[in-house]
């Protein structure tokens, strides 16, 4: 159930994000006079619909093929490559018959709503549910870096009290696209000592492979209780229970959760002795620890749930217009960080593969329960990745047409019918070969987590 439920929310949200693009540019096409002749989400090949209906002379319908949809726009050579229409004389209602800047506007009509649509999304959260965040200044007893984290030079318990010379005000700043797109300088407190930690450029390659909780984790370094103890586990075996709090592993005193962790990794399918406090009084009990370094189970499952002594967050509330700007911030700040990091595959500082993720990586962060909050969340961030990706300038894509036209703009005339049938066929492999490509890694790099 829980797949099917992970896979539901994919194809709401793409479907959601497809139609809307489209729509695009159906408005702007039909508020120009040119008329379109079908309206499909997902791809009808070789003319197979599971859904079709006309309507005001448009077909609207269903295609077999899910990856993504179109407008067929009368006299324009676009995926159909409907050649025979425009081997007539170009008709009034054609999009070839238009000017220059009207097909333009129509080319760049699904970017534009799904610029609109990543604002909409975004301000309706804020308002709905404000900013909240935890304050920096708060952490108690500084960060817990994970293997990335710690291959750059930070320690468990730094404090990061400036990001590129600037304070850091939130703790979710630590993992925020300023810092992971790397490049970055962050200002370090480590007991009386002030150190400065370069954060180097392709920290992106490391973050794909392990994820953003090994270079900082998301939660602050804290001190812990036991809150519950699952069955089966060999913490059960051994006798915790909740309220407990484990004070050394084999002699070694420990305050902090992560460096329960990090003790019990070193006696991995061994056995440690553990102290364990409860109701003031220690005691110390004998327990097997499993492969994973955890007093779960023998096959991996988590054998306790702890309670930290975590900060409070703070939120801030926005009224219905202050939020349009904090949304309009947050969606235009996600258009221009996919961006950078496309700007550092570019450059080579990150490599593709590592940088791209597909539908099977886009699945799972939708998750296996339906959390409404994080579903418009990802679609409103999808949205502005989608109207970035269709601003590239790649034959067969909306950035590939509109560059065409600028060109045509600037000749004064426009390129051969022939010409661009040949660009539309080789950006129509590009993308086959990119798709193929991305869905590839996404499986490989499910495997590899394995």
């Amino acid at each position: 159930m829980s797949i099917v439920i992970m896979v539901g929310q994919l194809i709401l949200g793409l479907s959601i994000l497809v139609i809307l693009h489209e729509f695009g540019h159906f408005l702007a096409a039909r508020a120009f006079g040119i008329k379109v002749e079908k309206f499909y989400l997902f791809f009808d090949a070789w003319g197979i619909s599971l859904v079709k209906f006309n309507y005001k002379g448009v077909e609207y319908g269903i295609g077999w093929l899910p990856l993504g949809g179109y407008v067929k726009i009368a006299g324009m050579i676009d995926e159909s490559m409907d050649t025979e229409q425009l081997a007539g004389p170009p008709q009034p209602w054609e999009f070839r018959s238009k000017p220059a800047w009207q097909r333009l506007i129509v080319m760049l009509g699904g970017v534009t709503v799904n610029i609109i649509l990543g604002i909409f999304i975004f301000w309706i959260l804020t308002i709905r549910y404000g900013e909240s965040y935890i304050p920096n200044n708060e952490i108690k007893y500084g960060i817990v870096p994970g293997k990335i984290g710690l291959k750059i030079g930070l320690e468990p318990g730094d404090r990061i009290t400036a990001i590129n010379g600037q304070p850091v005000v939130r703790f979710e700043d630590l993992t925020s696209t300023k810092v992971i797109l790397g490049n970055t300088d962050l200002t370090v407190l480590r007991g009386q000592q002030t150190l400065h930690v370069r954060v180097p450029g392709n920290l992106i390659n490391d973050l794909s492979d392990l994820g953003i909780d090994q270079f900082i984790s998301r939660i602050p370094r804290s001190k812990f209780a036991i809150d519950s103890v699952f069955p089966n586990s060999y913490a059960q075996k051994a006798g915790l229970a909740k309220g407990d709090s484990i004070t050394a592993v084999n002699g070694v005193k420990i305050q902090f959760f992560d460096q329960l962790q990090t003790e019990l990794q070193k006696y991995s399918d061994k056995q440690a002795v553990l102290d364990v406090k409860r109701n003031n009084v220690i005691k110390q009990v004998t327990t097997d620890v499993n492969k994973d370094g955890l007093l779960g189970t023998k096959d991996g499952k988590p054998g306790i749930g702890a309670k930290f002594d975590e900060p409070k967050e703070k939120t801030i509330k926005y009224s219905f217009f202050a939020s349009l700007p904090i949304g309009a911030n947050k969606a235009i700040g996600t258009f221009t960080d996919n961006a950078k990091g496309l700007g550092k595959v570019f450059k080579g500082e990150v490599k593709f593969n590592k940088a791209v993720s597909g539908p099977v990586a886009i699945a799972t962060m939708f998750g296996t329960h339906i959390d409404w909050v994080r579903f418009w969340s990802l679609v409103g961030f999808l949205s502005m990745v989608l109207a970035l990706t269709n601003l590239l300038p790649i034959p067969a894509l909306d950035g590939g047409h509109s560059l065409f036209l600028i060109i045509e703009m600037i000749k004064g005339k426009p390129l051969s019918d022939k010409f661009l049938e040949r660009a539309q066929i080789v950006g129509f492999v590009i993308l086959i070969t990119l798709m193929v490509f991305v869905f590839g890694n996404d499986i490989v790099k499910q495997v590899m987590k394995r």
